[in-house]
């Protein structure tokens, strides 16, 4: 696929020009938003809010931030949330091995007779490692992703929270960072926990669904212009058929494009049966889910009609 260019979308105040005109630019990068959701974007970057984003992973979810960074030609920091992550390793930590390097050199060079100041020296900005959160603030305007906060712990979500508050960080040694424009923060849950109502008020909310069939498609083709029209349509059919069984994980756009790109390249230009159940690893990510599929009739599941 060749990379398309995208030029950098914004209005006479710096934002971009309305939701019709973002949704052609995130168009241009290969994501096809329906209304509601471009609707939400552009309120977000308009309106300096977070945009807090639920659904079914594989949805788009993660790829809305990553093409919004490319239409407004800002720098995206990722922030991937999971069980146990504290706000140093979101925020900041002090480079430890630098610090006792740059200690050594200054015993070396008999520079320790100052202690006060050699203490000083070892909390210079050059000793701080930034993360994503500080990164977003420093680097400003900006993207910040903060990806799954569903799987974060409730103490960090309070944290969050704060920090989202005014877009400042407090670091002891070295003062207040704030950001000189606030970054476009998305955040994206799949909800394997509610988040605290006091996060979402914050934010502005979108509920992202499955596409429809004409919708599927039309990401298929542009995603993966190779794949053969009907190929794409037979893919986006039987995709919609799994996704009304009871499954453990329901394939997203994601596994959608994984699956007709294992077919294509397997030679497949439309959905044959057994190649289909033999591929089913690119679509279906449980034993429990291939086992159901596989005990079905494959004309049903994967017919062309």
């Amino acid at each position: 696929m060749s990379e398309t260019t995208v030029r950098p979308v914004t209005g006479a105040d710096g934002g971009v020009g309305g939701p019709d005109e973002l949704a052609a630019a995130l168009e241009a990068t290969g994501y096809l938003p329906d209304e509601g959701l471009a609707t939400a974007a552009y309120l977000a970057l308009a309106m300096h809010r977070p945009l807090f984003l639920e659904g079914e992973a594989g949805v788009g979810k993660t790829a809305l931030a990553q093409a919004l960074a490319r239409v407004t030609g800002r720098p995206l920091y990722r922030l991937q949330c999971y069980e146990g992550l504290e706000a140093s390793q979101a925020l900041y930590d002090w480079d430890f091995g630098r610090q006792l390097l740059h200690l050594r050199a200054a015993e070396a060079a008999h520079a320790t007779g100052d202690t006060e100041t050699l203490e000083a020296s070892l909390y210079d900005r050059r000793f701080l490692l930034a993360r994503p959160l500080l990164q977003a603030l420093e680097d400003s305007p900006s993207v910040l992703l903060v990806d799954e906060v569903d799987r974060a712990d409730d103490e960090f979500e309070a944290f969050l929270l704060e920090v989202l508050s005014d877009f400042t960080i407090s670091i002891p040694e070295l003062g207040t960072i704030r950001a000189v424009t606030p970054p476009l923060v998305v955040l994206t849950s799949n909800r394997t926990r509610e988040v605290h109502d006091a996060l979402k008020r914050r934010c502005l909310y979108h509920w992202l669904q499955h596409p429809d069939f004409d919708r599927e498609v039309a990401i298929l083709r542009r995603r993966l212009p190779d794949v053969t029209e009907q190929l794409a349509r037979e893919v986006a059919r039987a995709t919609a058929k799994l996704r009304t069984l009871d499954l453990l994980k329901p394939p997203g756009v994601a596994e959608a494009m994984d699956w007709a790109t294992a077919l294509h390249t397997l030679g497949a230009r439309e959905l044959d049966p057994d190649v289909a159940a033999r591929t089913l690893g690119a679509v279906l990510k449980y034993r429990e889910d291939t086992d159901r599929v596989h005990a079905m009739a494959r004309g049903a599941l994967f017919g062309g009609g």
